[in-house]
C-alpha cells in the first residue's frame, strides 16, 4: 500500500485507514472500557502518532463529562480529531458495527423458541455472575473517585454514593432523577461556595416522558428505551441497568429476569460497551429489526455530540459549573453502578446460581480474573450442569 492510498495529501489518514485501524478494535476490544481505552491509545498515540499523550488525555476527560458509553465516544472523538466528521462517522461505525452483529447473533440462540438445554444452562450461568461484574465494575471506580475529593466534600461524595445505591436497588426508572439531584446538588454547594445566587434547580417531568410511548407501538417503546440508555449512562453502562430491566421486564414484558440477565452477560462477553444489551432487549421485542432501530438509537446521542460539539470540548471541559454538576453526579452514578447489583442478584431464581454468583466475585476481586474469562467459566458451569441433567433450565 503507498502513502497516497493510506493518507491525504494534509497528511491525515484515509477514510479506509480509519475503518480498518477503527473496525479492528471493535472486533477485538473484549473487556469494555479500560481494554477499548488501551487499543484507541496504543493506535491514536504510540502506534500512529496522530495524537499526543496530553491530547489523548484531555479527549478522555471531554468524553467522561458527556452522558452516554464514554469509550464509544472516545472512539468517534479520537476519529473526529485524526479525519473530521467523515472520519468520526466511519470510525464510529467501524467500532460499533462488529459487536452489534455478534450480540445480535448469541440474541437469536439464546431467545430462540426453544434453545438446547445447554444453550440455556450456558445463559443461566453466564447470568449468574453478571451482579458480579456489576460490583467489579463500581468498585474499580471507587478509590478513583475518592482521591479526587478532599475535606466536607468527602462527606458528600459517600452521600451521594449512597444515593445511587439505594436509588439503583430501589427506584428502578426514577434513578436518573436522583443522578440529576446529585449533580444539582453540589452545583448549588459549588455556587454557594462562590456566592453566586440563583442557583437554578428544576424538576423533570419524568412521569410523563417515561409514559409518553406506552401507547405507541412496539417500535416507538424500543426506541424510547434504548434512547434512555444512549442519554443516561454517565459513568458506566451499568448505570442504566436498573432502568433497563425494569422497562424490558416489568414495564414492557419484552423479557423475563433470567433472558434479561443473560442479555448483560452477552453484552460483556462480546466486544463494545454494555450499552450493547440494549440490542438484545429491541431483538426480544421485536427481531432483528428493533435490535438493529435499539443500537442505533442508543448510539445516535454520542455520535451526535461529537459531530455537533467536539470542537467546544475544551471549553466544556474547562467550566467549573459542569464539572461541579459531575462531582456531585459522578458518585451517584458509581453508587448506582454498585447498587445495580442488588436486583440483578435477585433475579435468579436457582440456588446453584448464588454459588456461581459467590465463585464471580471471588475470581473477579480476589483473584483479579477478567471478566470476559469469569463469565465464560460461569457458563461453563451451568452448561455441565444442564449437560448432566442436574439442571434443566426453565
Amino acid at each position: 500500500m503507498t502513502q497516497e492510498s493510506t493518507q491525504d495529501r494534509t497528511g491525515a489518514p484515509s477514510l479506509g485507514t480509519v475503518l480498518r485501524e477503527w473496525g479492528r478494535i471493535g472486533c477485538i476490544g473484549f473487556g469494555g472500557p479500560p481494554t477499548h481505552i488501551a487499543l484507541l491509545r496504543a493506535l491514536c498515540v504510540q502506534r500512529r502518532r496522530w495524537l499526543s499523550d496530553q491530547e489523548f488525555e484531555d479527549a478522555i476527560t471531554a468524553c467522561n463529562l458527556l452522558p452516554g458509553p464514554a469509550s464509544t465516544q472516545l472512539a468517534v472523538f479520537t476519529a473526529w480529531r485524526v479525519r473530521g466528521r467523515a472520519g468520526a462517522l466511519v470510525g464510529g461505525a467501524a467500532f460499533i458495527v462488529p459487536g452489534l452483529i455478534m450480540i445480535l447473533a448469541l440474541a437469536a440462540l439464546f431467545l430462540t423458541g426453544s434453545p438446547p438445554n445447554w444453550v440455556r444452562g450456558a445463559g443461566a450461568g453466564a447470568g449468574a455472575a453478571v451482579a458480579a461484574v456489576a460490583v467489579h465494575a463500581g468498585a474499580a471506580l471507587v478509590l478513583p473517585g475518592w482521591r479526587r475529593v478532599a475535606g466536607p466534600g468527602r462527606v458528600r461524595w459517600i452521600l451521594y454514593v449512597i444515593a445511587g445505591i439505594a436509588s439503583a436497588a430501589l427506584l428502578g426508572p426514577w434513578l436518573v432523577l436522583v443522578l440529576l439531584g446529585c449533580g444539582l446538588v453540589e452545583l448549588t454547594a459549588h455556587r454557594a461556595r462562590r456566592g453566586d445566587a440563583g442557583t437554578a434547580l428544576f424538576a423533570l417531568p419524568a412521569q410523563t416522558l417515561l409514559t409518553a410511548t406506552a401507547g405507541a407501538g412496539v417500535f416507538a417503546s424500543i426506541a424510547w428505551v434504548a434512547l434512555k440508555v444512549g442519554m443516561l449512562s454517565y459513568g458506566g453502562g451499568f448505570v442504566i441497568i436498573p432502568l433497563m430491566q425494569d422497562d424490558a421486564v416489568n414495564t414492557y414484558h419484552w423479557m423475563t429476569a433470567g433472558q434479561f440477565l443473560n442479555a448483560v452477560a452477552l453484552g460483556q462477553v462480546t466486544p463494545g460497551p454494555v450499552v450493547q444489551t440494549v440490542a438484545v432487549v429491541g431483538y426480544a421485542a421485536a427481531g432483528l429489526a428493533g435490535g438493529i432501530l435499539a443500537s442505533v438509537v442508543a448510539f445516535a446521542p454520542s455520535i451526535l455530540f461529537v459531530l455537533l460539539g467536539a470542537k467546544h470540548f475544551d471549553r466544556l471541559r474547562g467550566n467549573t459549573g459542569v464539572r461541579a454538576f459531575l462531582d456531585g453526579a459522578g458518585p451517584a452514578a458509581i453508587g448506582a453502578i454498585l447498587g445495580s447489583a442488588i436486583p440483578l442478584a435477585l433475579s435468579l431464581t436457582q440456588l446453584w446460581q448464588y454459588a456461581v454468583l459467590a465463585g464471580a466475585l471471588i475470581l473477579l476481586l480476589v483473584l483479579r480474573r477478567g471478566v470476559v474469562t469469569t463469565l465464560l467459566a460461569a457458563a461453563g458451569v451451568g452448561t455441565a450442569l444442564a449437560l448432566m441433567g442436574v439442571f434443566v433450565p426453565g
